[in-house]
């Protein structure tokens, strides 16, 4: 890299994510990073949400995306380009018959999935996560053909559109009980950005097929976008939004925003997250890249002007092509600089999605998605995470007798190697959450959980290797118990008070928040069952 270069990436937080983005050849299928098997799973970094040419405003071909997943470290992701008229009328099976080759090319190296960022009616976007099969390319244009809002005018928040998501979910919970699919699932994304996926909403999804919505994008991609000028100075996830005519009026201004760079609904202890997880039914967090673009790539889209607007209407060729006659754009160019204002960072670099699978595979991911054996990181934060209660791991439920003590073990292993910066991160402090089971909300439009609240912190700075942390709990009612990390540079006490949460993830503000000075980790949750 050269030094000029490095030094504009240096200013914008970004010195080892140009490098990854420089060189996605350096890691390919000859030479694949071996996942580790820990604790019983192997496990298996991954991102369910990255864009193709295939989308309207993105650029890369999925071989090159395959190329860079590998080279960030990922063992599975999933194609997710828009879902809109040029894609329901051109490219879905161009888009299949290209996963299909960079399958055969990366072989065990990369899991790839088809998928869909699928305009859910009346609601925000959100994945669609196809098993391999034969009817891979024919469901997913019936699907986006009957389905998805921009392809059929249903994107306004009304009752009537609300009743239409829910039967394009009955419909998948049907194609996989018949066979026509393999599985599926389906996970919101970036959910409270713009407020419109309203709690109400959120569990009627959940409640239509649990088996298959599966939960939510805890913390969004776009974690560039957050950065000062020579950055894209807006906010970090693209979380700079205010209520529209659709959002829920219930949620707060701070709603909008990211804190720490996670999604509000899951960064507040006690609320939206927590009040699903209150009912004592599955709701499982991830984080991913949203890759449309690198922050500091050196490549562009033909047509895109760099400016923040619009370009699937400019032609990109002599016969005056465009994305939106073609459902496709051509290979990207050489931008002559690096492109700083980009928002996403490359996939894996920054966002990492571990699952624990029983073996590598398409369906072992899938089932352990499914079983909520999964923790989410920034920055490489950590190598390792396992949490148990009892002997009961990540996603499960332990049974207990009331009045019963019963031991939560948090096992992390950490930061060894430089992540992307080329500096090894250092976790500072792990915080254990707890939170009362009270079963189904009465009231569906409820986003607290007033029960639940940090319970213990410990300070992990200074430590390496592996540090095994313990707390015991008293079972007199059924509970669940999740943890997050931090690097301890940035933290404010909770939405909810001081409190409930003391030192949790602070406020970002657009255009100030380096995501290299702000890392955290978070599990997902693990329940006792009193009985």
């Amino acid at each position: 890299m050269n030094k000029d270069r490095r030094a504009l990436l240096a200013g914008a937080g970004l010195v080892g994510a140009g490098a990854v983005v420089a060189s996605p050849a350096a890691a390919r299928a000859d030479s694949p990073r071996r996942p580790e098997r820990r604790r019983g799973y192997l496990w298996l970094a991954g991102d369910h949400h990255l864009h193709s040419q295939y989308s309207n405003d993105a650029m890369y071909p999925v071989a090159a995306q395959a190329e860079r997943a590998v080279a960030g470290g990922l063992d599975w992701i999933v194609i997710t380009d828009h879902g809109n008229v040029p894609f329901a009328t051109h490219s879905v099976n161009p888009l299949v018959a290209d996963i299909r080759a960079a399958r055969d090319q990366h072989g065990d190296n990369l899991l790839i999935f088809t998928g869909l960022e699928w305009n859910i009616p009346a609601g925000e976007h959100t994945t669609l996560m196809l098993a391999p099969g034969r009817n891979e390319a024919a469901f997913l244009q019936e699907f986006v053909s009957k389905h998805d809002a921009r392809v059929n005018g249903t994107r306004d928040g009304t009752p009537a559109n609300e009743e239409l998501a829910v039967k394009a979910i009955q419909f998948l919970r049907e194609a996989v009980r018949r066979g026509r699919i393999d599985d599926a699932l389906v996970l919101p994304n970036h959910p409270a950005r713009l407020g419109i996926n309203s709690p109400a909403e959120t569990r009627a999804w959940r409640d239509t097929a649990p088996e298959i919505v599966i939960g939510m994008e805890g913390a969004p991609g776009h974690q560039a976008a957050g950065l000062p000028a020579p950055g894209m100075a807006r906010g970090r996830g693209l979380y700079d939004s205010n209520p529209g005519t659709w959002s829920f009026p219930g949620y707060p201004a701070e709603a909008y925003r990211t804190w720490g760079g996670f999604d509000w609904m899951t960064a507040a202890v006690g609320g939206l997250w927590d009040s699903m997880l209150a009912e004592g039914l599955p709701w499982w967090i991830t984080t991913t890249s949203d890759g449309h673009q690198g922050c500091g790539d050196w490549v562009k889209n033909p047509v895109d002007p760099l400016n923040q607007t619009g370009y699937d209407s400019i032609p990109y060729n002599d016969r005056g092509d465009t994305f939106n006659s073609t459902g496709r754009f051509p290979d990207p160019v050489n931008a002559g600089r690096p492109i700083t204002e980009y928002s996403s960072l490359p996939p894996g670099v920054y966002n990492k999605t571990w699952v624990g699978a029983t073996g590598f595979g398409y369906r072992q991911v899938i089932e352990a998605m499914r079983a909520g054996r999964m923790w989410v990181c920034f920055g490489d934060l950590i190598a390792g995470l396992d949490l148990r209660l009892g002997r009961t791991p990540m996603g499960g439920a332990e049974r207990v007798r009331r009045g019963e003590k019963v031991k939560v073990t948090v096992t992390v292993d950490l930061a060894d190697r430089p992540n992307a910066t080329g500096l090894v991160p250092r976790a500072a402090r792990v915080d254990l959450i707890l939170g009362t089971v009270t079963g189904p909300a009465a009231d569906r439009s409820s986003f607290r959980a007033p029960d639940t609240r940090v319970v213990r912190s410990w300070d992990v700075s200074g430590r390496t290797g592996t540090v095994t942390l313990e707390h015991e709990v008293t079972a007199e009612t059924s509970f669940y118990v999740r943890v997050r990390g931090t690097d301890g540079k940035r933290s404010a006490p909770g939405n909810f008070g001081a409190d409930v949460d003391p030192a949790g993830p602070a406020i970002d503000v657009p255009g100030q928040a380096n995501p290299w000075e702000d890392l955290w980790f978070y599990s997902n949750p693990v329940f006792a069952a009193v009985r």
